[in-house]
């Protein structure tokens, strides 16, 4: 899983060739911080066909806004450079699959 910034938003996610997920993240969000193993584990099993990246909203308050992202977890599925989902909280590997089914 990578770390994106608003220096590299364009290049790692909108230029993409795979989907993206991006998460929307915190230091100081409990939920952001349960989401860690799970978006590992997404990215090792779904590493062939979706790309996994975090972007911190406070070191990043450019794409954050663009974005209007306000609260964390926020996830946005980007596919050929367009956000094509949206998800909002924390949630179970397996859910997170399922919703992520219909994009990829």
């Amino acid at each position: 899983m990578t770390e994106v910034t608003d220096a590299d938003f364009e290049s790692e996610v909108i230029g993409a060739e795979l989907p993206v997920l991006v998460e929307f993240t915190a230091g100081w969000c409990p939920p952001c911080r349960q989401m860690g193993p799970v978006l590992k584990a997404l990215a090792a099993e779904e590493g062939e066909r979706l790309k996994v990246v975090q972007l911190d909203v406070d070191a990043n308050p450019a794409t954050t806004n663009a974005y209007k992202v306000l609260s964390m977890p926020t996830f946005l599925v980007f596919r050929a450079g367009e956000p094509v989902k949206a998800m909002v909280g924390a949630r179970a590997k397996r859910r997170l699959l399922q919703e992520l089914d219909e994009v990829l």
